[in-house]
């Protein structure tokens, strides 16, 4: 599989986010992936209080994710990418979209981890998704399970993924800048593939706000593709050989004696 992450630096306009997206599935499409992987907040983004997000969130069928849908359908690529979905029950949910090459939503996931850290209060502005079971992508011998940002720092939610039959986590981001940021970024991504033996592949926001530097992880560990800095596409090839050489040399999933049992379903 050859999979794309796009990485860019959103901003407050939807619209013009959209142009930004545009411009990176086309260059995904162009280099002939077969999933690009954008980053969490993709619709909007700023330096506002979360309480902003009531009023820009939209629904899945609402003309962001309509948007990209299109793209997706005229592109025959598939997409993976985070908006701020309504609610009408409440607080907007921070929401990543699968859709397929048909531009039709493959699979959904919520947030479960909000990021109330380092001074911030995500919960303040978002709800917080319910733990359920996982919805994984195919893509021959390959699985996908999504995670947002934030989660990246609870292992569980990883094996949680894994344990349902994931071999490879979906990781977009809005790694927000601070000191040790970007180390702490590098450093989990890369945990997670070790312990899991998976491939871990990540699409960060850049700069002024976030960190950049997406990478993907092979599951050794191994960085295979790394963004940098600037807004743009990276590609990396997922071989499920590599996945069973490395579970066969390092049997850890097989080895462990602990599982891990979700609270709210507990």
């Amino acid at each position: 599989m050859r999979i794309a992450c796009g990485q860019f630096s959103a901003g407050s306009e939807p619209q013009r986010n959209l142009v930004q997206i545009q411009q990176l599935m086309e260059t995904a499409a162009l280099n002939n992936a077969d999933l690009l992987v954008l980053p969490e907040s993709s619709l909007y983004a700023g330096t506002e209080p979360p309480s902003v997000l009531a009023d820009v969130a939209e629904p899945l069928d609402g003309p962001f994710i309509s948007g990209i849908a299109a793209l997706a359908r005229g592109l025959h690529l598939p997409v993976v990418v985070g908006t701020a979905e309504a609610n009408p029950g409440g607080l907007p949910f921070n929401t990543l979209v699968a859709l397929d090459s048909e531009g039709s939503v493959q699979g959904t996931y919520r947030k479960v981890h909000l990021y109330d850290a380092f001074g911030y209060r995500e919960s303040d502005g978002t709800s917080q998704g319910a733990i359920a079971q996982p919805s994984l992508l195919s893509f021959g011998q390959l699985r996908l399970g999504m995670l947002t940002c934030y989660d990246l720092r609870f292992p569980e939610s990883a094996r949680y993924l894994v344990d349902a039959g994931a071999n490879v986590l979906l990781l977009p981001a809005m790694w927000i800048v601070g000191p040790g940021k970007e180390d702490h970024f590098n450093i989990l991504v890369r945990a997670r593939a070790i312990e899991n033996t998976t491939y871990v592949v990540t699409a960060n926001q850049c700069g002024p706000l976030a960190t950049a530097y997406s990478i993907v992880v092979d599951p050794f560990g191994v960085v295979i593709a790394n963004a940098g800095e600037a807004p743009g596409v990276i590609f990396a090839e997922l071989e499920p050989e590599r996945i069973a050489a490395v579970r066969t040399r390092v049997p850890s999933l097989r080895n462990r004696r602990f599982t891990v049992v979700p609270r709210d379903l507990h």
